[in-house]
């Protein structure tokens, strides 16, 4: 398939690290850090007596959209999944009354933005965990005549839970209901289609299974909506015609970039295209095969060693994320254990052990931290 050790030179974090903790922030590909470098080189020596550093940004644009599979003016960047959630819960107008329907485990960038409509009469209904899943039809349950808008996150964070995408966007397209998908989890270890899952709006940062920098994110909305959500964020880039500074005319632009604020973070869109290229290169299809391979022998590893396994590892729910459980160790003591003695590097969540390797992982690392890991 893949030679892994030429795939690890590009990823420097190898060389100190058996890092398996991309659900929170991963370290950046080699390829983003040699982008973002030379963008620096640029700016520094030659400003922009070369052409400007702009046009780089079409170019990420348009490796961001086949990601998701939009069309390039659909999407835009921004400084992180927050951000893209804000573009939605500001700009669509809600009545008194109406009603947004998420889970209780989403990730806070999930929750704020629409709990903040509630000083406004719109109720912020949260469907329950059920033993590390969230049954879709749960979700579908929740939806009534007075919901606008499903928010959920594809993978959740604190479990490896993955949603149905395709179902729940059926399920919301038949109501009338849009649907709005927190895809940080996901984007760039399984594949997301917008167009097939019927997805109206996605946002996402590209710190984390991406292997970009922070403040470098994207947001999708679909070309149809444009009229329905009003940029709050109105900046100079906003509008129609922004290169004409002498004459002001507040006409939004046709495209996604109506969202657009101000300037870009470049040197971030720098590095968050040259990993996204080399994930496009590598295929998303073989990343999760490679991903799902690890991450079932993580479960099955620590199972044996007496660990309650949270994560769904059912086909279709679950992800790159395998929670687990102890209950005669200190999660905390067992991070820092790991981190300062072995130079391994998981995390602990909501009362849970997380570890979440990406491709790059090799079967000896995930051996070994199965091998650490004190039994019951």
């Amino acid at each position: 398939m893949w030679d892994i050790e030429a795939i690890r030179n590009d990823m420097p974090v190898v060389k100190q690290y058996s890092f398996m903790d991309h659900a929170a922030v991963a370290p950046l590909s080699g390829r983003a850090g040699t982008a973002m470098r030379r963008f620096l080189e640029e700016a520094e020596n030659h400003g922009y007596a070369r052409g400007g550093l702009y046009p780089e940004s079409k170019r990420v644009r348009k490796l961001a959209s086949k990601l998701v599979n939009c069309h390039p003016e659909e999407l835009t960047f921004v400084k992180n999944t927050s951000e893209g959630m804000c573009h939605v819960a500001n700009g669509l107008q809600f009545s008194r009354g109406d009603n947004i329907v998420s889970t209780a485990s989403e990730f806070p960038a999930n929750v704020y933005p629409w709990m903040n409509l509630q000083q406004s009469g719109v109720h912020f209904k949260m469907v329950p965990e059920d033993g590390g899943r969230i049954p879709l039809e749960r979700i579908v349950e929740a939806i009534d005549s007075r919901t606008r808008l499903v928010t959920v996150s594809a993978v959740q964070y604190a479990s490896g839970f993955r949603t149905d995408l395709a179902a729940l966007g059926n399920a919301c397209q038949e109501r009338g209901v849009l649907f709005f998908v927190d895809a940080i989890q996901a984007l760039g270890c399984l594949p997301i289609d917008v167009k097939a899952m019927k997805i109206d709006f996605l946002s996402a940062d590209g710190h984390k299974w991406l292997l970009g920098p922070e403040g470098a994110g994207i947001f999708y909305c679909r070309q149809e909506l444009f009229g329905l959500v009003r940029p709050t964020g109105v900046g100079w880039l906003s509008v129609k015609d922004a290169q004409d500074f002498d004459h002001f005319n507040l006409e939004f632009r046709d495209d996604a970039r109506r969202f657009d604020g101000g300037s870009y973070n470049l040197a971030g869109i720098w590095g968050l295209g040259a990993s996204l290229e080399w994930l496009l290169e590598l295929g998303i299809d073989k990343i999760w095969n490679r991903v799902r391979m690890l991450t079932d022998r993580l479960a099955e590893g620590v199972r044996e060693k007496g660990y309650r396994v949270v994560s769904s590892r059912n086909p279709g729910e679950s992800s790159g994320i395998v929670a687990f459980v102890s209950d005669t160790h200190a999660h905390s003591r067992l991070v820092s254990h790991l981190r300062q003695e072995h130079r391994t590097v998981i995390a602990a969540r909501r009362g849970r052990l997380r570890v979440s390797p990406h491709f790059y992982n090799t079967e000896r690392e995930i051996e070994k931290l199965i091998s650490l890991l004190p039994g019951h």
